[in-house]
């Protein structure tokens, strides 16, 4: 019998959602060896088989299905709307876009953060900008003049003497909700929506809670439009079942067969793909050393050029680790003596429905966000916030400006973009849209997802169901 049959005998014999990649060491496994021990959050395992039903392509694909997300989803979640560092002092506020609806998120306070409705409360018009941020004192219209304290209160309304019927007492500036986590500011329409711990849930919060991204600032910001829905772009990153075909070149040090995938409550999941170690796709083909010389990461700012040479009897994962730690300590002014091997070099990703990834690691500390065009179910806006620790000195770095890319230009292009990091992305965005396009000419009526690679897609898109309907 051929391996390929005997790994289809072993699946089909395990029970729904137990099968493994055969062969192959397990995340935990990998990380139980390491030098420097890994924390709770990285230790636990949680996921649980949630069907293998086909889900439909209509969500992708059909105008009226994203106007019922705008109508719904997107009105009852919690959504990363800025990062508190963007805006530190009082009076600064940031504008941040969904669709159709616009905010300013203000510091009217040290300790108070709120989220305004961005429209005049006269005749409609924007009280500041799309993507502008500054600091105000007020927030006025351009057209006529209505003025709002930054507090929100209504301040001024010229000829006052025309509007008798107007109890301005009354007239102060409709608020979304806002909680902070992390040091990133969450809002939500809803106002009787649940509060964002509980929208986390107890586990995954703590696992948040633990990585103190509030000792972070954003040192690169990368927006760009991609050609697909929303949907499938999120869909694209939350597997690494994709990486031997698409990212061929990061095989030889990603275990992405091995990558252990986690849910948490109804909002939150992850995966573990552990690096520094070969594919088992490639077991036999690669050596110890391969792995060393491949190995791909997302901030190799801090490596330079400098080649590393496996030492008798050494793994790449602890050469790595050992290496990192000292030169990220250097690169980033930090002490990381406490980091765990597995924070220093894994990829952790952590979804925060209904659009939000974050990277709590020390080699890929990011951020993604994706947000639909209000223009087209076709298009959405993709954007990698690259995180890094506060220096020790305590000296804040004010966020990076981002960096708009056109729809034709590659993500290496933008300053500060590491190139292999880059490519990588170029290679995950480049699918996009052949994915559209097949999904539109597809006789066949929806996706076809594995029951435990695929695990975060299917808990994501259950999500997607659940608001809408």
């Amino acid at each position: 019998m051929s391996e390929v049959k005997e790994d289809q005998r072993q699946a089909a014999a395990a029970s729904k959602g137990e099968a493994r990649c055969p062969g192959a060491p397990s995340t935990q496994e990998i990380i139980a060896a390491d030098k420097v021990a890994a924390p709770g959050w990285v230790r636990s395992e949680s996921y649980r088989f949630l069907g293998d039903e086909d889900i439909s392509k209509d969500r992708y694909i059909d105008a009226a299905y994203a106007q019922r997300e705008i109508d719904t989803l997107w009105k009852k979640t919690w959504q990363f709307a800025c990062r508190e560092e963007h805006i530190p002092e009082v009076g600064d506020y940031h504008v941040y876009d969904l669709g159709p609806y616009s905010f300013i998120i203000t510091r009217v306070a040290q300790d108070d953060i709120r989220a305004y409705y961005n429209a005049c409360l006269h005749r409609g018009t924007k009280l500041r900008a799309s993507g502008t941020e500054g600091n105000a004192e007020e927030f006025k219209c351009s057209f006529h003049g209505w003025t709002w304290n930054l507090d929100g209160s209504h301040k001024e309304t010229l000829c006052s003497w025309d509007f008798p019927h107007v109890d301005f007492k009354k007239l102060t500036l409709p608020q979304a909700k806002v909680e902070r986590l992390g040091g990133f500011v969450f809002i939500n329409m809803d106002p009787q929506a649940p509060t964002l711990a509980d929208y986390f849930g107890k586990e995954a919060k703590a696992h948040i809670d633990a990585w103190k991204l509030e000792n972070r600032y954003v040192y690169l910001h990368v927006a760009k439009h991609l050609p697909c829905n929303w949907k499938l772009a999120i869909d694209a990153f939350l597997e690494a079942y994709h990486v031997i075909e698409t990212h061929p070149q990061v095989a030889p040090s990603n275990g992405d067969a091995n990558t252990q995938y986690d849910v948490y409550g109804e909002h939150v999941n992850r995966f573990i793909s552990p690096l520094g170690v070969v594919s088992p796709h490639l077991y036999g083909k690669v050596s110890e050393q391969d792995v060393l010389n491949q190995f791909t990461l997302g901030d190799s700012s801090a490596l330079g050029d400098t080649k590393f040479t496996l030492k008798d009897g050494g793994t790449a994962r602890s050469v790595m680790a050992e290496m990192f730690r000292g030169m990220f300590e250097q690169a980033t002014n930090t002490d990381l003596s406490k980091v765990s091997d597995s924070e220093l070099l894994d990829c952790f990703s952590y979804t925060v429905f209904p659009n939000v990834f974050l990277f709590p690691g020390i080699s890929l500390p990011m951020v993604y966000r994706f947000r639909p065009d209000p223009q087209d179910h076709r298009r959405c806006l993709y954007e990698v916030l690259f995180l890094r620790p506060v220096p020790k000195d305590g000296t804040r770095p004010m966020p990076a400006e981002p960096i708009h890319l056109e729809d034709h230009q590659s993500f290496k292009e933008a300053e500060g973009m590491d190139p292999g990091f880059g490519a990588i992305l170029d290679q995950d965005t480049d699918n996009l849209i052949l994915q559209q396009q097949g999904l539109e000419a597809s006789a066949k009526s929806g996706l076809t997802l594995g029951n435990y690679q695929e695990i975060r897609v299917r808990h994501f898109e259950n999500a997607v169901s659940k608001y809408v309907a």
